[in-house]
């Protein structure tokens, strides 16, 4: 099995996680994802831009993260082997992104175009449901993030990052997990030293 078949089978399984398809339904939906590559540090998408894919991660890290007035940046969320990635509201909505998203590693990517997935959740109820599922997982996941950057002491998110995803500490400079979770720099470092699990 090539690197692309292995891909597309670590896509199917995360695709099957929101239902079966049939095999004419996934033939449809794979023949759509396309590999790339793309080196450290390269933008995806700009602030103001349209997205136009939506990604499987098939290695690396990205970042999603949004630029302030005073050109601080704060880090939304993370993209890493497995998972889906994208500014994904730009992406279904067809509006300019108001954030970035960028490599943070190498990165190898399936990716898919806003043309074909239109068409393919256009074409087959199964994969519209697969969207809708994929878009409320992910809205979930905000909410839940949402509540911890509101309620939690900067320990309870230290703690929670380090529960949930333990692996980022080796994947993730830590400048960027101290921006995802609201911290400066120092006190991220203070946790990291302190706080055992």
């Amino acid at each position: 099995m090539n690197d692309w078949s292995k891909s597309l089978e670590r896509l199917k399984t995360v695709a099957f996680q929101a239902g079966k398809l049939t095999e004419t339904e996934w033939e449809a939906f794979a023949a759509c994802w396309h590999p790339v590559e793309y080196k450290r540090k390269t933008i995806l998408t700009a602030a103001g831009e349209i997205e136009r894919y939506l990604y499987f991660v098939v290695e690396g890290v990205q970042r999603a993260y949004y630029v302030g007035d005073g050109k601080r940046d704060a880090t939304l969320i993370f993209s890493y082997t497995g998972s889906m990635s994208g500014i994904i509201d730009s992406f279904q909505l067809q509006k300019p992104s108001l954030y970035y998203l960028e490599t943070l590693t190498a990165s190898r990517l399936l990716r898919l175009s806003f043309p074909d997935f239109d068409r393919l959740l256009s074409t087959y109820p199964a994969l519209e449901r697969w969207g809708r599922i994929g878009t409320a997982a992910a809205m979930s996941g905000l909410m839940e993030r949402y509540i911890e950057l509101m309620t939690f002491s900067a320990e309870e998110k230290f703690r929670v990052l380090l529960t949930r995803s333990p692996h980022v500490l080796q994947l993730i400079p830590h400048k960027y997990l101290a921006s995802y979770l609201g911290l400066d720099p120092t006190t991220f470092s203070k946790l990291l030293a302190s706080v055992k699990l």
